[in-house]
Order: structure tokens, then sequence, then C-alpha cells
């Protein structure tokens, strides 16, 4: 917060775990973030994810946003989860805790 101009807890931490998908969304529960969704709809060329990440450089177009499909990239992680079952999983257990 002490490098930000107008830094304010309220907006900033809500607005940070919004961005990063993590934390609860109100409503609707099904709502789950994803970030190639969100990738392919507001950088669909890719252009800056191959600005900001490097190792990702070599990957043409929207592919960028899925570099697992192709085989990966050099120095780049592995992908941790699949977004796909872990949507499941939450909408899942958002359902049972609505109950």
């Amino acid at each position: 917060m002490r490098h930000l101009v107008d830094g304010d807890p309220a907006a900033n931490n809500g607005g940070w775990q919004w961005a990063a998908g993590t934390g609860m969304d109100a409503a609707p529960y099904f709502r789950v973030f994803n970030p190639v969704s969100q990738g392919l709809r507001f950088d669909p060329n890719g252009d800056y994810v191959r600005r900001w990440v490097p190792e990702l450089r070599g990957i043409e177009g929207a592919a960028v946003h899925e570099p697992w499909w192709n085989g990966g990239a050099p120095g780049y992680p592995e992908r941790i989860i699949d977004h796909g079952i872990a949507r499941r999983r939450a909408i899942e257990a958002y359902r049972v805790a609505r109950r």
C-alpha cells in the first residue's frame, strides 16, 4: 500500500482479490474467475502476456494463454490446476454450503 498514490484498503484489497481470482464473489455463486477466459477476452492476440512473461514470447497468438496445450515453454512452470475441474469442485462446494 505504501507504493500506491491512491491506496485504499477497502478498494485495493477487494480489487486485487478479484483480479487474482482469490476470495469469494458475492453473486452469482456459479461465477468462478478463470484467468484463461479473461486473457482470451481482453488480450485475444496474447500481446500483453508476451510483453510481461518472456518465457512465453515464442508462443504465437492466443495459444499463449494456454501454453500447456502446445508442449509448454522452456522456463515456464507446468500448470498446477485444471480450471474446468476446479470450477466444478468450487460450484459443488458452494451448492453444498447454500443448503
